[in-house]
């Protein structure tokens, strides 16, 4: 993992809105919120919360005077969310997950879905949450399953290294390391937090054609940069090579893939040293 997380900049936020929001996001952020009980919740961060996909669940779970914060790393994201939803009740706020300015023990829930992958200090960002979140608060994440078990995106990872064969673009990868239970369970409750239970959730992801999630896969993730950098004159075949490989795997319009993730649930307990 990169001490530096990829930035989501430019061009590549509102494509990956557009292109892997539905099909990648949309079926976890659904099967996310549904697990928040809104009763007695006043209060909501979360984190890495890109173009919001899960902040508008959210929203419309929560009841109308809970206090709902979204931030993120990058705000050319936020801007693409803000723009979806001019809601005057969401907290749009640009922020580190390593280095929370909010204080000690103030959120009931905190929400973060497909974020810790890319975070350079994952136990600080899960102490961060800790410190935030009241005694008895709760924490809920996500992360994806091996890169093997999301077969469109394992194609479109080898692809990339067969035209980058001597040094290929590993940023598929961060997205994809955390896949053992073993490891998440380690690190939420060496953060303090107790109760740690961990679900496998299977999806089906439905774009509306393998062109559309061959775009964003390239030019709506930070490996855009990467492709452009080097030869941007390889951009347009390996979306061709990618649209053919997924058609033929997955279907060409609409495409439909399986997905896998892994959820975490946990509480926040209160030990000695927090008094």
């Amino acid at each position: 993992m990169p001490n530096n997380p990829p930035a989501f900049v430019g061009s590549i936020p509102e494509i990956y809105e557009r292109f892997l929001g539905p099909y990648l996001f949309e079926p976890f952020a659904t099967d996310l919120v549904t697990r928040i009980d809104p009763a007695g919740i006043e209060s909501v961060l979360e984190i890495a919360c890109g173009t919001g996909r899960v902040t508008r669940h959210l929203r419309e779970r929560l009841k109308e005077s809970a206090r709902l914060v979204a931030t993120d790393l990058n705000p050319d994201m936020i801007a693409i969310a803000k723009k979806i939803m001019p809601d005057l009740r969401i907290e749009w706020e640009q922020a580190d997950a390593q280095a929370l300015a909010f204080d000690d023990n103030y959120f009931d829930q905190l929400v973060c879905q497909f974020g810790l992958m890319f975070v350079p200090d994952k136990a600080m960002a899960l102490a961060e949450a800790y410190r935030v979140l009241k005694p008895g608060g709760s924490l809920l994440l996500n992360t994806w399953h091996r890169l093997e078990n999301n077969p469109a995106f394992y194609i479109a990872d080898q692809i990339v290294s067969e035209y980058f064969p001597t040094d290929p673009p590993l940023f598929f990868h961060i997205p994809f390391s955390m896949p053992e239970p073993r490891e998440l369970t380690s690190l939420v409750e060496n953060a303090g937090f107790s109760n740690c239970r961990i679900h496998l959730v299977k999806k089906e992801g439905i774009s509306t054609s393998a062109a559309d999630t061959a775009m964003g896969m390239l030019e709506g993730t930070p490996l855009y940069m990467t492709i452009i950098e080097r030869n941007p004159a390889l951009l347009p075949l390996m979306k061709k090579d990618l649209e053919s490989q997924l058609a033929k795997r997955f279907g060409a319009a609409p495409m439909i893939s399986p997905m896998q993730a892994w959820v975490v649930e946990a509480e926040k307990t209160v030990r000695p040293e927090d008094h």
